[in-house]
């Protein structure tokens, strides 16, 4: 599968870092920063409530609304995919 996903150059992203953080942490928007419009990192917001019992990248995708994007997309995977072992 292909993500059309914009890239913001990390140069840009050091130009305006404090109107992305402030956006990301009141209207939760995601940003994606790369090179030549190819993605290296993602900045969400991080997770209003925290569970010591998981590690910190499971709380960040449990809790902080990064995949809240697939509400829009429900039949794009069936529960017998996300219950197959792929690994």
């Amino acid at each position: 599968m292909v993500m059309n996903i914009k890239t913001m150059s990390s140069t840009k992203a050091r130009a305006n870092i404090s109107e992305i953080i402030e956006r990301v942490k009141t209207r939760g928007e995601v940003f994606v920063f790369g090179r030549r419009n190819n993605p290296e990192a993602v900045l969400v917001k991080f997770p209003d409530v925290y569970n010591s019992r998981f590690s910190d990248i499971t709380n960040v995708n449990a809790y902080s609304g990064s995949f809240d994007f697939l509400k829009k997309e429900p039949d794009l995977y069936s529960i017998k995919d996300l219950k197959k072992k792929y690994a």
